[in-house]
């Protein structure tokens, strides 16, 4: 017992706190716990948080991380508002509906400033824009980032759902009824979609920014709650994504494709694709209100082109201002 008084008095004599030593000797199982749900199986999106995982980047940070599967956008947004998980990535133009339905729900980081939906064709197929669909039909799954837009899309070609067949089917029917050609169009992400059709359905993307859709694709959210109270934890989250994000785009996608297949080993991956679909992400990463700024990093006015886009397709009601969807406190 004397000894370890001893030894205690030298220590605050050095000015060295016990605390600060207890610290710095804490176990990994003392690390920050987040649980961050994805939007779907493994694809491109998915390489910052994976790489950040396989490299050890969130441990460094203080982080342990739980990385998950989702079931698309929307589901994992209500996980998200329910509490069930911390960070959701998720296509984030989703949030203007889901507010002002009551979900607590905010974004906290944009990766994808740029609008990347898209109708899928083929290759050599004469289309090229909207009016073009007519009499044709086009795939889609109910809960798609698509659904508030398909009746404004397809108004900006004098067409309307008498003109076009659209064919809502289950998430898991979707690729199966595009590659069958049971449908004409593809309704998805040129990102996600291009890459996986060029196996078995070589195709070309019909881009709804075309038209004038403007939809913030995807980033990181929480509910206003978490961000109040894990604000340290988030930032961290964040610092470290942004981080992964810029070394991908410094020519590193293959080693985001390596981490992918590493951190899920039994998901049969194309490697080919999922560097393409990386490659597609960072296309869509800028826009020119975010030139220049921190990855991760939303404009206003970004945001007040997709909500005057969103009132005019009838998916939300005016009155509400970009900065009750997104914050950029968390970027540093």
């Amino acid at each position: 017992m004397e000894r370890t008084t001893r030894w205690a008095r030298t220590l605050r004599r050095a000015g060295i706190g016990l605390a600060v030593l207890a610290m710095a000797a804490l176990p990994a199982s003392a690390q920050e716990k987040l649980s961050v749900r994805l939007d779907f199986s493994p694809w491109g999106v998915h390489a910052a948080m994976h790489l950040a995982k396989q490299k050890g980047w969130f441990k460094e940070a203080g982080l342990d991380v739980d990385i998950q599967d989702g079931r698309g956008s929307g589901n994992t947004l209500q996980l998200v508002n329910a509490g069930q998980v911390d960070v959701g990535q998720i296509q984030l133009g989703l949030l203007p509906q889901a507010r002002q339905n009551g979900a607590q729900v905010k974004g906290i980081a944009g990766w994808g400033r740029r609008t990347d939906l898209a109708v899928l064709v083929d290759k050599d197929s004469p289309i090229t824009k909207v009016s073009d669909f007519a009499g044709k039909t086009l795939v889609v799954f109910a809960a798609s980032p698509w659904a508030p837009y398909i009746d404004y899309w397809l108004k900006q070609g004098g067409l309307d759902r008498s003109k076009a067949t659209i064919m809502f089917v289950d998430p898991a029917a979707l690729w199966g009824t595009y590659t069958a050609k049971r449908a004409d169009g593809l309704m998805s992400t040129e990102p996600s979609a291009l890459p996986i059709a060029a196996a078995s359905r070589p195709s070309k993307a019909i881009l709804a920014e075309d038209v004038g859709v403007a939809y913030p694709s995807y980033g990181l959210v929480a509910t206003d709650r978490t961000i109040a109270t894990r604000t340290e934890a988030l930032s961290k989250l964040v610092a470290v994504q942004t981080k992964a994000w810029a070394f991908l785009r410094d020519g590193k996608i293959e080693e985001g494709v390596d981490a992918i297949v590493r951190q899920r080993p039994d998901a049969k991956l194309d490697r080919t694709a999922l560097a393409e679909q990386i490659r597609l992400t960072l296309a869509f990463f800028d826009t020119p209100a975010t030139k220049n700024k921190p990855i991760g990093w939303q404009a206003d006015s970004d945001w007040d082109t997709a909500l005057k886009g969103l009132e005019a397709a009838g998916a939300i009601k005016a009155g509400w201002k970009a900065s009750d969807y997104y914050t950029n406190d968390l970027i540093k």
